[in-house]
């Protein structure tokens, strides 16, 4: 009985079994044994399994067989022994894990389980996609073919409606290994309407992930270029790469986008870009060209990069790409330990700012950073070293305009803390460094100029907690900080310190310059108070003020600063977060006169639903950060989900010193279980020498079920 349940088993499952079982060329005796041996116990359920005197085996009622991931359920299963053939009475369902079921009203299999028919017979991919037929039939263990087909991965009603859409088609080939359907004479029909006759076609079965063939399409139509459609095809060149190439077409341009993708065992590369000929500019090349990716070296060194060029300035306006003012190039080598710290790059930058000449701005830099701790025992605390090599360039070799410089620097610092009573922490800072700089090309400066520039600093901080009846907790820490410097040599250009920012991150540092070209001289003293609140049910709440004193103004911090003068401007910085969805940062700067001379505001709710973000910026003119009227920017963006199948989403960036929008942007989205449509609409407004306002207008319809997003399935319709 045993021999003859696992026999009926095999044959039950011979349909949805994977290509490489079913496909052998052993002989019938070795192909049962081989396969005993391999595949896991088979088990056969049913409400009477008995064998007749023609040594036929019926199992019948209710009967369920299991092996693996495969489960077949039937009415009644007949296995004749002597012909070798199987009969399945349905309804039949077969399904192979959670991704392919095959339905059928009856079947018949041969001897070799190689071979057999399905009448009306269904196959369903991944629970949506399904190929309906009125019979199907096995061949090679390999294909299934399917005659009178409608395919689709719309919900089917009962009723008689047809489907949203699908595709029609004489013959339908199902090649199971290679996992792609092939269809003969197909109708692609919308609400049962013919739009397209194909008489060939190829679709990727939807279990498989990576296939060559044709992308999701989209039309895009914007003032300068007019009306194009987007048509990308997808090769795909191995489990470890890929190439898309992307035709875009318009009265106005011809554009042959390209993106290439590699994995390999140590790192990944990407490669994108595009070639353009178009009206813009008549008689010239057109284009742009990314690339990045890292690879992992031997040691824990990690090697990166990231170029970008384009053929001139307002291409990647012109085409919808990243809007970027200035393009950065970057390879770096980099290696992070708990104690050390090493990292190198070469970077190069390529202005697209009409303000910018390009032989005026330091285009090539190069940097190295190498920090390493120690944890001396004989004095406590900790030691840090750190070398810092960097070196600008600009193309120009004219007086001072075309200064270059190099810059070497060597840092030491001793840091130790100490609780003292009543919970009073003290941290202590003793340090000194040595900056050596070469100067070219900058008659007003010295060729070579070696500064020295030792420091201290003892900072008292007193953090108290207290426990609030509701179950909140609240911290509240005083902090006090006295630091010296003394700087033998400021003779050297700013060129990396032009622009300076005072945020909590460098409070309490010596020196509030981004880099080491400038370095704060003197005595000076800190005070502030950090104090935050955790709410019992998720509301958070965190603040920061602080002011600088020094005995002497520094004259080389720019007016928006903060730090000018003997006393700084107060920084005032909190965030908040709520339980239901909202967080809120903020930070100011506000001086003497109790106006902003800076501050930011950024806040954010999220729901189920519903998503709003938007950030808020003012800034008064600042002639050294080429700032020459007062900035006043918001900037919002939002979606709301309308119902499970329509979304909306909007952003905006307005100026209001300028009292005129910059850009403005809305999209609706239609989602179902098979088709998701996008249309989107945007205006440009700003402009320049080279790039003129735009509006852009964006339409995508995509076939869901067939493609890998997938994700039709919760958004299933109903039938009503």
């Amino acid at each position: 009985m045993r021999k003859f349940a696992l026999l009926l088993l095999s044959g039950a499952v011979a349909l949805s079994l994977p290509s490489g079982v079913l496909a052998q060329t052993l002989p019938e005796q070795d192909q049962t044994t081989d396969a005993s041996q391999q595949e896991p116990p088979a088990l056969l359920v049913a409400d009477k399994i008995f064998i007749t005197p023609e040594r036929v085996l019926i199992a019948e009622g209710n009967v369920e067989a299991f092996q693996g991931d495969v489960k077949m359920t039937a009415s009644r299963i007949l296995y004749d022994r002597e012909s070798g053939e199987l009969t399945l009475e349905g309804p039949i369902r077969i399904d192979q894990g959670n991704r392919t079921t095959v339905l059928a009203d009856s079947a018949e299999l041969d001897r070799g389980l190689l071979n057999g028919l399905l009448i009306g017979a269904r196959m369903v991919f991944d629970q949506q996609v399904q190929i309906a037929s009125v019979q199907a039939t096995r061949a090679g263990g390999r294909y299934t073919q399917f005659s009178k087909v409608s395919a689709t991965s719309c919900h089917v009603c009962t009723d008689g409606r047809p489907p949203l859409w699908q595709i029609r088609a004489r013959k339908v080939t199902h090649d199971q290994l290679e996992r792609q359907l092939y269809f003969e004479g197909a109708q692609f029909r919308v609400l049962d309407v013919p739009v397209f006759y194909f008489p060939y076609l190829r679709l990727p079965d939807p279990t498989l992930d990576r296939a060559t063939g044709f992308l999701v399409p989209s039309v895009r139509t914007t003032s300068q270029l007019g009306t194009g459609i987007k048509v990308p095809y997808f090769f795909k060149l191995g489990d470890q790469k890929d190439l898309t190439l992307t035709p875009y077409l318009s009265g106005k341009t011809r554009t042959l986008g390209y993106r290439y993708r590699q994995a390999f065992k140590n790192g990944r590369i990407k490669i994108e870009g595009a070639h353009t000929r178009d009206d813009l500019q008549r008689d010239e090349a057109r284009g742009y060209f990314f690339t990045n990716g890292w690879f992992d070296l031997p040691d824990d060194y990690r090697l990166t990069f990231n170029i970008r060029t384009t053929s001139d300035d307002s291409y990647l306006a012109d085409y919808g790409l990243p809007d970027f003012d200035r393009l950065r190039s970057e390879i770096a080598l980099e290696r992070i330990k708990r104690d050390t710290a090493f990292r190198t790059s070469l970077n190069h930058y390529k202005t697209l700012r009409d303000s910018e000449d390009q032989d005026q701005i330091p285009s090539r830099i190069f940097d190295l950073n190498y920090r390493k701790r120690f944890f001396p025992a004989a004095v406590g605390g900790e030691v840090r070293m750190a070398f810092i090599g960097h070196a600008h360039e600009r193309t120009s070799n004219e007086d001072v305009i075309g200064r270059d410089v190099a810059r070497a620097t060597f840092d030491t610092e001793w840091l130790r803390s100490w609780i003292l009573g009543w919970g009073l922490r003290a941290d202590a800072q003793v340090g000194a460094s040595i900056d050596t700089f070469n100067i070219r090309h900058d008659s007003a400066y010295p060729d070579q100029v070696t500064r020295t520039t030792p420091r201290a600093a003892l900072t008292l901080r007193l953090p108290m907690t207290r426990r609030e009846a509701s179950g909140a907790t609240q911290l509240l820490e005083p902090i006090a900080q006295i630091g010296w410097t003394h700087v033998s040599d400021n003779d050297v250009p700013i060129d990396e310190s032009t622009f300076q920012e005072f945020d909590q991150g460098n409070l309490l540092s010596l020196s509030r310059f981004p880099a080491e070209d400038r370095r704060e001289d003197g005595v000076s003293g800190v005070v502030g108070m950090n104090w935050a609140r955790y709410g019992s049910r998720g509301w958070q709440a965190r603040a920061t003020i602080g002011q600088v004193f020094r005995a002497d103004a520094d004259p080389d911090f720019n007016l928006t600063s903060g730090l000018q003068g003997t006393s700084s401007d107060v920084l005032i910085a909190g965030q908040l977060e709520t339980p239901n969805g909202w967080s809120l940062a903020g930070r100011g700067l506000v001086n003497g006169d109790f106006s902003f001379a800076k501050a930011e505001l950024r806040a954010a709710w999220q729901k189920e639903t519903t998503a709003l973000s938007g950030s808020y910026v003012w800034q008064e003119p600042d002639p050294a950060e080429n700032v020459d009227d007062e900035i006043s920017e918001i900037w919002l963006r939002g979606r709301y989900d309308i119902d499970q199948n329509w979304q909306t989403r909007a952003q905006a960036r307005y100026d209001l010193s300028e009292s005129e929008p910059i850009r403005y942007g809305l999209g609706i989205t239609y989602r179902n279980e098979c088709v998701q449509v996008n249309m989107s609409v945007s205006r440009r407004y700003t402009s320049s020498s080279s790039i003129e306002p735009s509006t852009e207008f964006g339409f995508t319809v995509a076939l869901t079920g067939y493609s890998v997003e997938g994700g039709g399935k919760q958004y299933k319709r109903r039938c009503s």
